[in-house]
């Protein structure tokens, strides 16, 4: 099982998020819960594509983390 990174990003009226080791492989949605199921279905149909048209699937390699700072 692979695991890759998504990135969420809350904008003023959505939801989006992004693979960064999937280049274009992207959703949005209304809310968070809308775009996290419509990222793991744009993931498996990225990955689906990749492999139809004999590319190579990128291995996961990116990290995130959360960095607190005094306010």
């Amino acid at each position: 099982m692979k695991q890759y990174t998504v990135i969420y990003e809350r904008g003023p009226r959505n939801w989006s998020a992004y693979v960064p080791d999937l280049p274009g492989c992207v959703a949005t949605g209304k809310t968070r819960k809308v775009v996290e199921k419509r990222i793991t279905e744009a993931v498996e149909l990225h990955i689906e594509s990749l492999r139809f048209h004999g590319e190579v699937v990128p291995k996961p390699t990116t990290e995130a983390g959360v960095l607190s700072l005094p306010a």
